[in-house]
């Protein structure tokens, strides 16, 4: 269905009152399709990494994290620039640039430029792309149709889950190479479509990019979340054999997280006098100072946290352990998918007036339950296939729910061009989440599966202590049974010890992703701490912003 163009003003709101248009919001799905299913590609993709480039468990890890982590730096930046620039311009550029980095994700001889080209350009496309899809529902659309639209935007998410069952199919009768080529004509045809998009009016005035912000942002958001998805191979304080460098004398991790931090905190102060400065920063005062913004923000955080663990936890698991083909993987999307797509859409369309925060708050309590049922469907040698699909239909139905008021409470608490902005922060925080479930609970499970073989083989009476000191000086990656022969074949044993020592690493295997789970669980639950802050309901029409001026407030609990 072709919807008529409109002109949108400065303030946010059509020149015009209109029909809830169809096809801008169509095309704003296939972008945020696009870029949940390249995630997906490369979950199902974990095998033939290890196949035909040779990956390694850490590897992997760095390629699921290297998106959000790029993205997370450059995506307020995103923001910003459809301030300045246009969000239709950075909408079509975002598209372009997914397009490039999927070719080279395709082309890649190995994995330093599977991650380091590919993944890197994937990610900044991203960080142009997503925030346009936010940027644009706020100008597009108001009221009721506004919070459907995001609504719309949620369940993107869950019909993002046909990519990987259809890339899953093209992957095992084609290869991963030719899966990727699909995906980079996917976002041309997604580029291409932008062309219909309405136009929108560009900025009042002249807005200047905020270049040291942008310098901040991406510099503590890196040392933030490489510090922390390193501890599994530099270890947390003591320095592991393969770290690169010390810090006097301990490992770099928790030094990088702290400096981080630092940058961060600077990040946030520097960004008060650009904005009294130049009336726009990259991380406007509203953004921090209202807490339905940041319980908003926590949100949108916690539900890609959620993806993040699955993409470490679940998807490595099924693949490299129970020999799940990424068909069977593909399917588990579905699952997961359908009550994403149904509830995100289906809330706001037939509960317009349902309570935002009880509706984030039962979708938390579903999170973590999907992911106890996931840690107790984890088995020694696979996973149980009910117990899979069940914490999946779980998650589903927690996203869903999460989804259809993540982004609008934070739409509601800004004034509208904050409100349209908040598209770059909202988009940071969602990769930052995603990151930080990739790299806490990766780090959460490799570091669980060494320290428990490395103890498990030093308190067995089967393994002689030679073995286990030699045991000792090895990272060890998750993998099958035969995996892990393949990773002590160096080491000489008997065949009684070898057996003791499969037995050992399927025990700490299993033990060690059930307790990734557990930790992700609690994560989400704490996400319940900041739901109280959300009380602002609907966005006042203009007759009552004026009088809201005069003292009165909007609609709240």
């Amino acid at each position: 269905m072709n919807s008529p163009s409109i002109s949108v003003g400065p303030a946010g709101a059509p020149v015009s009152r209109e029909r809830f248009l169809v096809l801008p919001i169509v095309i704003l799905i296939l972008a945020q399709m696009g870029t949940t299913g390249d995630n997906g590609a490369l979950s199902l993709a974990t095998s033939a990494l290890t196949v035909d480039l040779g990956a390694t468990t850490s590897e992997i890890q760095l390629a699921n994290m290297i998106y959000p982590l790029v993205g997370g730096a450059f995506m307020i930046a995103g923001g910003l620039l459809g301030t300045i620039l246009g969000w239709v311009r950075t909408f079509r550029a975002g598209a372009l640039v997914c397009a490039a980095g999927e070719v080279a994700l395709a082309l890649a001889p190995n994995m330093t430029v599977f991650i380091w080209v590919g993944r890197v350009l994937v990610g900044l496309g991203a960080s142009l792309l997503v925030p346009s899809v936010l940027g644009l529902v706020p100008l597009l659309y108001r009221g009721h149709n506004r919070m459907v639209a995001f609504g719309c935007v949620g369940a993107a998410s869950g019909l993002s889950a046909v990519l990987p069952l259809a890339l899953g199919v093209v992957m095992e009768t084609a290869g991963m190479r030719p899966t990727f080529l699909l995906l980079a004509a996917y976002f041309l045809l997604v580029a291409a479509l932008s062309l219909r998009l309405p136009h929108v009016a560009g900025p009042e005035g002249s807005l200047r990019f905020d270049g040291v912000g942008v310098a901040l942002a991406a510099l503590g958001l890196f040392l933030v979340l490489v510090g922390l998805s390193s501890v599994s191979t530099w270890g947390l304080v003591t320095p592991f054999e393969g770290c690169p460098f010390t810090v006097f004398g301990i490992s770099p991790a928790l030094p990088a997280v702290a400096l981080g931090i630092v940058v961060l905190a600077v990040l946030v102060r520097v960004e008060r006098t650009v904005e009294e400065k130049n009336g726009v920063a990259l991380l406007p005062r509203s953004f921090l100072e209202t807490p339905q913004v940041l319980a908003g923000l926590v949100a949108n955080a916690i539900m890609f946290f959620f993806m993040g663990a699955q993409s470490i936890l679940m998807a490595p698991y099924l693949q490299l352990v129970a020999g799940w083909s990424p068909v069977d993987v593909g399917a588990i999307s579905i699952v997961t998918g359908l009550p994403t797509f149904a509830l995100a859409l289906g809330i706001p369309k037939l509960m317009p007036h349902a309570n935002p925060r009880h509706v984030i708050q039962t979708g938390y309590v579903f999170m973590a339950v999907a992911l106890g049922v996931m840690a107790l469907s984890v088995t020694t040698d696979g996973a149980s296939a009910p117990g899979v699909f069940l914490g999946a239909f779980l998650a589903g139905v927690g996203a869903g729910t999460v989804s259809s008021h993540a982004s609008n409470v934070v739409a509601l608490a800004l004034p509208e061009r904050d409100a349209s902005q908040s598209g770059g922060i909202q988009s940071t925080m969602r990769n930052v989440g995603q990151a930080l479930g990739v790299a806490l609970l990766g780090a959460v499970l490799l570091f669980g599966i060494t320290s428990m073989v490395r103890s498990g083989a030093a308190a067995d009476t089967l393994v002689s202590r030679q073995v286990s000191d030699q045991l000792a000086e090895m990272d060890l990656n998750l993998g099958s049974n035969h995996e892990f022969e393949e990773q002590i074949s160096k080491i000489d044993m008997s065949s009684t010890e070898r057996d003791e020592l499969v037995r050992i690493d399927a025990f700490a295997r299993t033990e060690s992703t059930r307790v990734a789970y557990a930790v992700g669980g609690v994560i989400v639950l704490l996400g319940l701490l900041t739901t109280p802050a959300i009380t602002t309901f609907e966005r006042p029409s203009a007759s009552a912003a004026a009088t809201d001026a005069r003292g009165a407030t909007p609609r709240k609990e």
